[in-house]
């Protein structure tokens, strides 16, 4: 047996002592040249309030560079100690000099990725030349690449009396705006016009984007308050906002790679239909469940793990639209699987998907989420396990994703520690550690499992409101509480005709039981 040698007290204080002065180092190193730009942002005109000035404008103590929150403000005063210590943005241009980065960039013939524009797009604080501040300086993936170049709002914001509103009017990025939050969030993680990860860089050694607001914002070291009388449903608003957003920036994305130079350009479509281990005929998953998704067998499909759970959220919040999002998407999945694609109709599904989930993200933001409506949303990702996992291992994902944070929110609002159901997500998650060896039969299993675990943890409600309380929606009688259901799975399109079933039993007894609420991907990310 291998033996473990302890650590002594003096080690940790040691090693504690040295994290505390590297960071007070770098904070200080910098204090004098952020007062010098905190003055210069109080007198800045409007010609410079587009300019950045880099992470060393908010890492003195007194800002935001503190070791400890501090007592009576408004705000940690840790936000650059927490962010520079333990937040994988401030390491991201570090990774682009490692090993795997360094043989990207020999297979792309672009250099030194730590020097290529391509990565440093979404590896930095990409600040064009004209927009710098005399003392910009860059490290990771800083302060000003979410919330804006900060010259316009810098000494107004520190002011006693500085509101929200208004540093957003001097130029902040409003991150409390959930949309905008989202769309921020998706430049890099799934990419805009300017850049991009495309099957190239895949190839390359680069890693596939997946993304979920929720799943990846509860995995981020805390550098902001939270409120201690929050609901806790909210953050299933924010789940359902970054869903619904998430489907309509990857039909823009559809749209606009069709028209490029490439199609089929790769990286759209779902990597794991090619890229799996071949096994012998009657053992293959994707055999027994047929190519009734693509045009002919052979064909990869479109890569619709966006939908999967979208679907689910819209069908919630706007049953019609639901309906009709469900009417065009296997259009568009079908005529962007074929090889020689007639791209205005590609292009004509994607806009009318798109303009359907405006409605759905207008209602997600107008919405009160309830725990009706989450064990609803739950219900039906448990009831659509199966059609998911025909959709392939990303679609899987993203749905375990989905399943987490609603039973997180089911935990929260009973006052519950997310601890003690563990096991059974950790079982889950364990799916998506090998995705070429994704087997949706044991992904279905796994599902079950949680499922049985939630009931009897939390009942899922399956009474009174069905709804998210959204303008225009009311809600509905115990006896009038219908779930629109799809009779086979999601991938066989003649599914979207739709049935109804009455689910409005009264709800399982409880007992303590609670979730932990960190994906695999989520880890992976911190």
């Amino acid at each position: 047996m291998r033996r473990v040698r302890s650590v002594s007290p003096m080690a940790v204080a040691a090693a504690v002592f040295l994290l505390v002065l590297t960071i007070s180092f770098r904070a200080s190193a910098r204090s004098t040249s952020a007062s010098i730009d905190v003055r210069t942002a109080a007198q800045s005109s409007a010609a410079d309030a587009g300019n950045f000035t880099g992470p060393g404008s908010c890492s003195a103590v007194a800002c935001h560079g503190s070791i400890r929150p501090v007592a009576g403000s408004r705000i940690l005063q840790t936000e650059y100690s927490t962010w520079v210590s333990q937040d994988r943005h401030a390491r991201a241009t570090d990774v682009l000099s490692n090993a795997v980065s360094v043989r990207m960039g020999r297979i792309l013939g672009i250099g030194r990725p730590d020097q290529a524009q391509k990565c440093l797009a979404c590896h930095s604080l990409d600040a064009p030349e004209a927009q710098r501040a005399r003392n910009f300086t860059t490290e990771g993936v800083s302060c000003e690449a979410c919330h804006g170049p900060a010259t316009g709002w810098l000494g107004y914001h520190v002011t006693k009396d500085a509101k929200h509103d208004e540093s957003v009017r001097r130029g902040m990025y409003d991150t409390k705006d959930l949309v905008k939050r989202t769309d921020k969030c998706l430049t890099c993680h799934l990419g805009t016009s300017e850049k991009w990860v495309d099957h190239e860089m895949i190839a390359a050694g680069h890693p596939d984007l997946v993304f979920d607001l929720e799943a990846f914002s509860s995995a981020m070291p805390r550098h902001w308050r939270e409120s201690p009388d929050a609901d806790a449903f909210r953050l299933v608003r924010t789940f359902a906002v970054g869903q619904l957003v998430h489907l309509r920036s990857s039909l823009d994305r559809v749209a606009r790679r069709l028209k490029g130079p490439v199609w089929p350009e790769y990286a759209e479509l779902d990597c794991f239909a090619c890229h799996h281990s071949l096994t012998r005929a009657e053992d293959s998953w994707r055999q027994a469940e047929g190519y009734e998704q693509r045009p002919r067998p052979g064909n990869p499909p479109l890569n619709v793990s966006r939908w999967v759970t979208a679907r689910h959220v819209l069908e919630t919040l706007d049953p019609q639209a639901a309906t009709e999002l469900d009417a065009i998407m296997p259009k568009l999945v079908i005529e962007a699987s074929r090889l020689r694609t007639k791209e205005d109709d590609v292009v004509a599904f994607a806009n009318q998907a798109r303009a359907i989930v405006d409605r759905g993200v207008a209602r997600a933001v107008a919405s009160t989420p309830t725990a009706e409506a989450t064990s609803r949303m739950l219900r039906a990702i448990f009831a659509d396990a199966a059609g998911i996992a025909g959709r392939g291992e990303r679609a899987a994902e993203q749905a375990a994703m989905a399943v987490e944070t609603l039973s997180s929110a089911l935990a929260r609002a009973r006052g519950q520690d997310p601890a003690a159901m563990k096991t059974t997500f950790a079982e889950l998650f364990q799916q998506f550690e090998s995705p070429s060896a994704f087997d949706p039969r044991r992904f279905v299993a796994a599902m079950k499992k949680v499922e049985g675990a939630t009931r009897q943890a939390y009942g899922l409600m399956t009474h009174g409101s069905c709804w998210l309380m959204a303008p225009g929606l009311k809600t509905r009688p115990t006896a009038q509480c219908a779930e629109r259901r799809s009779l086979v799975r999601l991938h066989d399109r003649r599914a979207y005709a739709g049935s109804t079933r009455n689910t409005c039993a009264a709800p399982a007894a409880s007992r303590t039981y609670s979730p932990s609420f960190k994906s695999s991907r989520a880890q992976r990310y911190r």
